[in-house]
C-alpha cells in the first residue's frame, strides 16, 4: 500500500520532534533541512547506481571504464568516498553513515560525508549546507542526532522512481511552514506565508521561458511558486529562469534545496547582501535586468546608504529605513520591455515623509508604480501590522489605460482570523486579481469598485495625487478603507522613524557647531 502525504510528512515531523530535546523549535530547519536534502540525494543516487549495475551487468568493465560510463549516462551529481584509504572509508551516503549511528563520533562522520558531496559537486552544490555547526558535539549530542537520522530513516526511498517531485516538494513545505508556525517571528527570515506569495504571483503573471528575480529570496518561495503559477495553468514552469539573492548562508542553502526536491534545475541563488552587494550583474557592472521581480524584504530595515549608486532613483532612502531602497533596486531590475515587480512592505511606505517622500514622488511622476494594494493586519509571522503590495511597471510599459495614475485595492476586510496568524482564502485571492485587471477610467467613472464583500478598488489619476503631495495612504483614495490601516502600530512605526531621522540631522549639526567652536546647545 502506497504512503501518503500526510503519513511522509508526518514521518518527518517525528524526526524533527527528537530535537525537543536538544534545541528550540526555532533551530530545527537547520539540523533536518540538510539531512532530510541528503537522505533524497543518497536515495536517489543509489536508485540510479542500482539502475546503471543493471543495465551493464553483461559489460566487463574496470572500475574507471564503470565510472566514467555511470557518471557520463546516469548520475547527475556524485556521492563520493570519505576517508579514503583508511579503515574508516565508505560512502558519503545516508545508508552508509546511517550503518554507524551507534558508534562515537557521528556528527564528524555527518560533517565529512556532506562537505565531500559539496567538494565533489562545486557548480551544483557549493555551500549547500550551510554552517553546519549542529554537527559538533557540544551543539547537538550524538544520541540525538542518531535518534533523528533513525526516525526520518521511516521515511520512504526519497526518489523519483518511488515518489513524485510534488510528493517531494510538498513534503518540504510542509516542514518550512511547520518550522514557521513554531518559530514566532524568526519565520519572517526565510518564509512568507503561501497565500501571500500566490497573490503577488497572480498579479504578475510569468510566462513560459521568462525570468523571474527574488531580491532577498529568503526559502525559495516566490520562485518556486512563480513555476507551479505555470504549471498549474498548463504551462511550463521548468521553463522559467529562477534567481535569487539572500544575505544569511544558511537560508541560502535552504532555498537551493527547496529548488532542488521541487526538481527545479534552472536556478541561481547567490549569498550577499543586495543593497551592498548586488551579485546579479551585467559585464557592464549595471544590475541585471529580469521579467518578473518580487520581493518580502525586511521592513524598515537599518542600513548603510548608497554614497553614489545609479540605483538611487529620485533620492538615497534615509539610513532608518530601507524600505524604499529595495523598490529603487527592484526598478532597477526590470527589463526595459516587459519588467514588472511586486513587493510586499509596511503600510510606512505609503506616506512617510522627508527623503522618503521625495524619492516616492519620483517614482509616480515617472508613471512606474501601477497598484496599491493594501493587505489585512496579521498575516505575516514576523509582525502583526497590516501590509501593502506594491506593484511597477517598467517604464512606458503599463497598459494606456492605467498610465498617468495609480489603482488603489483595498482588499484589508478580506481575511480569516487564526490562532497565531491570519489568512487569506484562494476566493479572497481571485476577488483581489479580479479587481487589479477590472477596467478603470479615473474621469468617466471616479467611483470606487465595491464587491461586496468587503474589497474596494478606484482608479486615481496623477494630478489628485499630486494634490495630496503624493501621500498613498489608501484611506486617501478609496472612502470605505479600513481604520484598521491607521492603528497605532503604523503610526508608532512611521514616528519611530522620523524621531530616528531627527535624532540623526541634530547630532550632525551639534558635531558641526562644535567644529565651528560654537558651544552651549543641549544635546
Amino acid at each position: 500500500m502506497a504512503v501518503t502525504q500526510q503519513e511522509i510528512e508526518n514521518r518527518l515531523w517525528d524526526a524533527a520532534d527528537e530535537l525537543r530535546v536538544a534545541m528550540p523549535e526555532a533551530q530545527y530547519s537547520s539540523v533536518v533541512f540538510p539531512l532530510m536534502f541528503w537522505k533524497y540525494l543518497s536515495d536517489t543516487w543509489e536508485h540510479t547506481h542500482q539502475t546503471f549495475l543493471k543495465d551493464n551487468e553483461a559489460l566487463d568493465l574496470s572500475a574507471e571504464e564503470a565510472d566514467e560510463v555511470e557518471y557520463s549516462n546516469y548520475q547527475t551529481f556524485k556521492i563520493p568516498l570519505i576517508f579514503p584509504g583508511t579503515v574508516a572509508e565508505s560512502r558519503a551516503s545516508w545508508s552508509s553513515i546511517l550503518a554507524t549511528v551507534a558508534q562515537h563520533g557521528l556528527g564528524q562522520r555527518v560533517r565529512a560525508s556532506l562537505q565531500a558531496i559539496e567538494s565533489a559537486n562545486p557548480d551544483k552544490f557549493s555551500r549547500l549546507f550551510g554552517s553546519m555547526t549542529w554537527t559538533s558535539e557540544a551543539v547537538l549530542p550524538g544520541e540525538v542526532l542518531a535518534s533523528v537520522m533513525r526516525t526520518m530513516n521511516r521515511v520512504p526511498k526519497m526518489h523519483a522512481g518511488n515518489m513524485s517531485h510534488d510528493v517531494l516538494g510538498g513534503a518540504y513545505e510542509y516542514l518550512l511552514k511547520r518550522f514557521s508556525d513554531g518559530s514566532g517571528t524568526r519565520a519572517g527570515q526565510f518564509f512568507t506565508p503561501r497565500e501571500v506569495v500566490e497573490l503577488i504571483i497572480e498579479l504578475l503573471d510569468p510566462k513560459n521561458h521568462e525570468s523571474v528575480y527574488d531580491p532577498t529570496c529568503g526559502s525559495g518561495g516566490m520562485l518556486i511558486a512563480a513555476a507551479n503559477f505555470l504549471k498549474a495553468r498548463g504551462g511550463r514552469g521548468y521553463t522559467l529562469s529562477l534567481n535569487g539573492q539572500e544575505a544569511v548562508t544558511d537560508t541560502a542553502g535552504v532555498a537551493r534545496m527547496n529548488l532542488f526536491m521541487h526538481n527545479l534545475t534552472e536556478f541561481k541563488v547567490e549569498i550577499g547582501d543586495t543593497l551592498r552587494d548586488p551579485r546579479f550583474k551585467k559585464p557592464n557592472g549595471s544590475v541585471k535586468q529580469f521579467d518578473v521581480i518580487v520581493a518580502n524584504p525586511p521592513y524598515s530595515l537599518k542600513w548603510k546608504p548608497w554614497t553614489n549608486d545609479p540605483r538611487a532613483l529620485g533620492g538615497i532612502a534615509p539610513q532608518s529605513s530601507a524600505d524604499w531602497a529595495f523598490v529603487q533596486h527592484m526598478i532597477a531590475s526590470m527589463d526595459p520591455k516587459k519588467g514588472r515587480a511586486g513587493v510586499v512592505l509596511p503600510h510606512g511606505v505609503l506616506f512617510r515623509s522627508g527623503q522618503e517622500a521625495v524619492i516616492r514622488q519620483r517614482v509616480l511622476d515617472d508613471d512606474l508604480l501601477e497598484a496599491v494594494i493594501g493587505l489585512p493586519k496579521n498575516l505575516f509571522y514576523s509582525t502583526p501590522i497590516p501590509t501593502c503590495i506594491l506593484v511597477f511597471r517598467a517604464p512606458g510599459t503599463k497598459a494606456p489605460e492605467r498610465r498617468a495614475g495609480v489603482l488603489f485595492i483595498d482588499a484589508s476586510k478580506r481575511f480569516t482570523p487564526g490562532k497565531n496568524r491570519n489568512t487569506i482564502t484562494d476566493s479572497d485571492i481571485a476577488d483581489t486579481v479580479a479587481a487589479y485587471h477590472s477596467s478603470f477610467n479615473a474621469v468617466a467613472s471616479p467611483t470606487e469598485l465595491d464587491d461586496g464583500k468587503g474589497l474596494t478598488a478606484r482608479f486615481v489619476a496623477l494630478p489628485e495625487i499630486a494634490e495630496n503631495e503624493y501621500d498613498l495612504h489608501i484611506g486617501r483614495y478609496i472612502k470605505h478603507a479600513t481604520a484598521e490601516q491607521e492603528e497605532l502600530d503604523v503610526l508608532v512605526d512611521a514616528y519611530n522613524l522620523a524621531r530616528a531621522d531627527r535624532r540623526q540631522a541634530e547630532a550632525r549639526m551639534l558635531q558641526v557647531l562644535t567644529a565651528t567652536g560654537i558651544e552651549g546647545f543641549d544635546d
